[in-house]
């Protein structure tokens, strides 16, 4: 097990290609504050929801992880 800069354990050596950064120029995602596409996924009962439908004018919070090491 070895721990990275940021505190996170992974049973990867942090040198390994899993584990690599984004390329230089890689696209992350869509800006702070930049309205997201509307999306659609399934809930856990498989009913399929729309971000904004469901949301009305509530704000949200999304958390976006690009990969995870076990």
């Amino acid at each position: 097990m070895e721990r990275d800069n940021l505190g996170f354990d992974a049973p990867a050596p942090v040198d390994h290609p899993v584990r690599a950064s984004l390329p230089a120029g890689a696209g992350t995602g869509p800006a702070i504050g930049e309205r997201l596409p509307d999306f659609e996924l399934p809930d856990a009962f498989g009913r399929q929801i729309r971000f904004h439908d469901d949301r009305g004018n509530a704000k949200a919070a999304l958390v976006f992880y690009r990969s995870a090491v076990w």
